[in-house]
């Protein structure tokens, strides 16, 4: 269906349409508030860009597609051309749903959206309710993470384009799974950002880790807002994803009357009657403040759910036993019980790694689903000196026991790919920047980051950062699926199928309701009370008994062998791994 095309544009004095396809330059009609609209209609498929004050063509700050890069012309999109078949899709609420994160471009050998796809049915078995794609949003070059997009409205050519993305959702929703696309609100990257050329998208009046920030709260503010809120809504309404998940919300700064992240959860709460379906929205957020999940009409942002790095801090650093940088503060036994039962280590105390107070405490009566833990994530090993995932050292049996900390936890549980059947592969930093002044720079940060945070001392005294645009980095990254089908992951793999049938089976592990944990034995294990279920967490090589605390009356799962005591409250286990137990 053909359609005009608009661009906000406020300090132009003209703007003009350039069609590549037949070299023509059109002037666009100014209208109010900075607009300017084209004269003629483009059918899908054309392609076009801005031309200001007679400067060079720019893509379209909202362009649906940008098939030959992000420094390339733009190319119309009919999101309404797609046939759906998911007609009959009830949707589904982030809240308690396990997640599953990948990356598109390493998580099959083809990289792709349709690879992607043909991969459900693995994920469909394992009991994934809701699949978590990192960011797909246009990038320069054809490798990357996708937290430097430039193009917010685009999906990365590379990985199919919008029209692929319309089919994995699709595709995912036949196998009974919701889908959560990672957007990145707070920044830009710096190679193919053309926004500030068409306005003040960005301001000097705050400052990021990224430099100048969105700009939210200054003036023209209110059309800046409007694109970020309009982009969520387009992947939601168009795209029928069912949740986002939204990236370091707390450099998304804005002193206006209303946050924009309370404005963008009304919206989302209103197309969601809309559409007659639940829709998501995750943030990435260090502030540790139940705030962030609070209704707006509490006062809070409204945020369905947010991430809980500190579940994962307590529970690496116990079980690997590493303490560099961010994990000075975790590692004790204890540490990993307040993570477990009041969510966030800091709320409200001091902080060794910030040097100050941090957070602040959630309500013991705030439902735990709108938490998300996980015991890897795409930060927490691709941000690791060389990418390594917690099998590099630790045995299955700890493997096990991190997984069910996640799963029959309290929380909404995420995995990250491969992970379920141990994975070796490493997921490292990649990139694919066609400027050497700024492959070279990423590749000196890099360096000098890690030489900051004792990775070498980890390493065994030295170590060699991987060169994020070397072709290699990006092909190592790429899940073996040949692993999962040899016996030592096979194993694994059937334990993680297990723990996400036991939390969809056993009433008391579906609630989100604070539990309590107990340690024991000179911190040799640790009990998860979940009502009348026991998740025993067992740590040390040796054989041990644990009290249980009430008589058992079934063993619903064990990694090493389990003998019950006469009486039934106590178990014997043979060495580390998870034993969970229904009580009388």
């Amino acid at each position: 269906m053909s359609a005009f095309v608009e661009v906000w544009a406020p300090a132009a004095g003209r703007v003009e349409l350039v069609l590549p396809g037949d070299g023509t330059r059109g002037p666009m009609t100014a209208a109010d508030g900075g607009w300017w609209r084209s004269a003629v209609a483009l059918t899908p498929g054309t392609d076009y860009a801005f031309s200001l004050d007679g400067g060079p063509s720019l893509p379209d700050p909202r362009s649906p597609w940008q098939p030959a890069g992000v420094h390339a012309p733009s190319r119309t999109f009919d999101t309404a051309a797609h046939t759906w078949t998911d007609t009959g899709w009830a949707g589904r609420s982030a809240l308690g749903a396990v997640v599953y994160e990948l990356h598109v471009g390493t998580f099959t050998p083809e990289g792709t959206l349709d690879g992607a796809a043909a991969r459900l049915d693995h994920l469909a078995d394992l009991g994934v309710d809701m699949v978590e794609l990192m960011p797909v949003a246009a990038f320069p070059g054809r490798a990357g993470w996708g937290y430097d997009g430039v193009a917010l409205w685009a999906v990365h050519e590379p990985y199919g384009g919008p029209a692929a993305l319309q089919r994995f959702v699709d595709a995912a929703h036949a196998a009974g799974i919701a889908v959560c696309l990672d957007v990145v609100y707070n920044h830009l990257g710096p190679s193919g950002n053309y926004l500030g050329a068409f306005g003040p998208y960005f301001t000097d009046r705050h400052h990021t880790p990224w430099g100048s920030a969105v700009n939210l709260d200054g003036p023209d503010a209110g059309e800046v807002r409007a694109f970020v809120i309009g982009n969520a809504l387009r992947w939601l309404r168009d795209f029928h994803l069912d949740a986002l998940r939204l990236d370091a919300v707390h450099q998304l700064l804005d002193d206006s009357p209303r946050h924009l992240l309370a404005e963008l959860s009304d919206a989302v709460a209103a197309l969601a009657a809309e559409v007659g379906r639940p829709l998501s929205l995750i943030a990435e957020s260090d502030l540790n403040d139940a705030r962030m999940v609070t209704p707006t009409a509490q006062g809070g942002l409204g945020m369905t759910a947010q991430w809980d790095d500190d579940v994962h801090h307590a529970l690496h650093a116990l079980l690997t036993g590493e303490r560099h940088g961010y994990y000075v503060d975790f590692g004790a036994p204890a540490t990993l019980v307040k993570a477990l039962e009041d969510v966030f280590v800091h709320d409200g105390v001091f902080s060794t790694f910030r040097g100050t107070d941090w957070g602040a405490p959630v309500p013991p009566e705030m439902d735990r689903h709108r938490f998300v833990v996980f015991a890897q994530d795409h930060d927490q090993v691709g941000n690791r000196a060389l990418g390594d995932r917690p099998s590099r050292v630790l045995a299955p049996g700890l493997l096990a026991v991190s997984a069910a900390a996640v799963l029959l936890g309290p929380y909404t549980p995420m995995l990250f790919m491969g992970e379920e059947w141990g994975a070796t592969t490493p997921f490292l930093y990649f990139t694919d920047h066609a400027e050497p002044e700024l492959a070279a720079a990423i590749q000196k940060g890099r360096t000098e980051e890690f030489g900051t945070h004792g990775w070498a001392d980890l390493y065994g005294g030295h170590v060699d950062v991987p060169d994020p645009q070397a072709p290699g980095t990006f092909s190592a990254s790429r899940l073996d699926w040949d692993e999962a089908a040899r016996p030592e992951h096979a194993r694994l793999l059937e334990i993680y199928r297990d723990l996400v049938r036991l939390r969809r089976t056993e009433p008391a592990l579906a609630t989100g309701e604070r539990p309590a944990v107990q340690v024991g034995d000179g911190d040799a294990w640790l009990i998860v009370r979940r009502g009348d279920v026991a998740v025993v967490l067992v740590l040390t090589d040796a054989a041990v008994t644990v009290p249980l605390p009430a008589a058992a009356a079934k063993v619903l799962l064990a990694w090493e062998t389990v003998t019950t005591g006469d009486d039934g409250t106590t178990l014997t286990v043979a060495g580390p791994g998870p034993v969970v137990v229904r009580l009388r």
